[in-house]
């Protein structure tokens, strides 16, 4: 997207872009030093843009036209790129998108978690940054089949998306060329959203959003496969989630003591390893859907030393003992933990807790809150990276070790 008609409006400002925010924005600053963020910009662009919000810390501005390219711009690769509701940085180097990320991530770290870190944490790059995504939800509407619109509810018609793993790509331009076929004959299907899941063994799930009946696929983790039904969470990124795999596991393994406590477990794509390093591990899950994958995927694993629990986090921990735990290993959703579980862990007081989290802003919140002194004790971060599982957007996945400042009493 490289600029927008309307360019000479009274107006229009020209702005330099520095850098790139949390929500994929580049920022600059106008010319009386307000910060202004800008959809579509890179850092190094010269622009000319129109002002279309202004607040008292800071404005939105829209681009007009690309005065002066950064050396960091590149031509996205999807037609309708700039419109869809999905992709936001395809018009920036992989590098440069990499290099973004880590800094988002320390910037959160920083500013919101009061963390000391002299550099950006490591990002792991995807092994490809386009036809690696598994995982797609399409809307069907008057006979368009794609995705939504960004900043918006319609659908806006697609016949390939680059980031889908190939299947799914084959697939979309099959499904994208009967829909059009459907309407011009007047048979087009009622509205319907669907999510396409790809398996490992290139199988596709397809189903209604809502509907169970489809059946499952089987998604490569690395040291193992899982089976995930429909509507179960998984992971999108096919190249990086054996690393994500193995770095969480290296991450949990060796704490002191011989219990482990999985909160948010899902399918098991971390349970697997962590039953293998610890002699008796609690997984727990609230999906009913998921739980049943993921005592199918610890049998097929051959573990007998996972318990499960189909309930919240938060009831599941009130259960535990203080000082009874090795480690706590939590991947919560984008909202991140709930205050009762903080406070839950800081009573429990395992000597380590491992973080996947899928949104800096709240991780850095919630270690904030974890490594302030309270209840048996508070903890310090001794580990930090991030993985690169969603290439072509501003989204970073990071995983966080962190260390009890006195890590006794753990039971046997």
């Amino acid at each position: 997207m490289q600029s927008e008609p309307g360019a000479g409006s009274t107006s229009d400002v020209e702005v330099r872009i520095e850098r790139l925010a949390a929500g994929g924005d580049g920022v600059g600053r106008l010319p009386d030093g307000c910060t202004v963020f800008v959809p579509f910009a890179a850092p190094g662009d010269r622009l000319r843009i129109e002002v279309v919000r202004r607040r008292k810390r800071f404005a939105n501005g829209r681009l007009r036209e690309l005065l002066e390219p950064s050396p960091l711009r590149t031509q996205p690769r999807c037609e309708v790129f700039g419109r869809c509701g999905g992709c936001a940085w395809q018009h920036l180097e992989y590098e440069a998108q990499r290099e973004a990320k880590a800094a988002i991530l320390r910037d959160a770290l920083v500013r919101i978690g009061g963390l000391a870190l002299e550099a950006p944490p490591p990002v792991h790059a995807s092994p490809a940054p386009y036809g690696y995504r598994l995982r797609a939800r399409l809307l069907s509407r008057s006979g368009r089949l794609g995705y939504r619109e960004r900043a918006s509810h319609r659908a806006l018609a697609v016949a390939a998306c680059p980031v889908l793993v190939p299947e799914l790509e084959h697939l979309l331009t099959e499904a994208a060329t009967a829909s059009r076929t459907e309407a011009e004959s007047g048979t087009a299907a009622r509205d319907e959203e669907w999510e396409w899941t790809a398996g490992a063994d290139g199988s596709v799930q397809r189903a209604r959003r809502g509907d169970r009946r489809a059946p499952p696929v089987w998604v490569d983790a690395g040291s193992h496969r899982l089976r995930v039904s429909p509507g179960v969470f998984s992971q999108a990124n096919a190249q990086l989630l054996p690393e994500l795999v193995r770095a969480v596991a290296k991450q949990a393994e060796g704490a002191p003591g011989r219990r482990a406590l999985e909160l948010h477990a899902g399918a098991g794509l971390f349970t697997v390893d962590l039953a293998r390093r610890y002699e008796r591990v609690t997984a727990v899950e609230v999906s009913r859907a998921a739980v049943r994958d993921l005592r199918h995927n610890l049998e097929a694993a051959g573990l007998g030393n996972v318990r499960v629990r189909a309930e919240a986090a938060e009831r599941a921990l009130e259960r535990e003992r203080a000082g009874d735990l090795a480690v706590v290993l939590v991947d919560p959703p984008r909202t991140g933990l709930s205050p009762e579980l903080v406070r839950g862990l800081c009573r429990v007081a395992p000597a380590r807790i491992v973080y996947v989290s899928c949104d800096p802003a709240t991780l850095a919140r919630d270690l904030a809150r974890l490594c302030k002194p309270s209840g048996a004790g508070s903890y310090t971060v001794a580990h930090v990276e991030g993985f690169d599982l969603f290439p072509q957007t501003p989204h970073v996945e990071a995983v966080v070790r962190l260390e009890r400042a006195d890590p006794v009493g753990v039971g046997d």
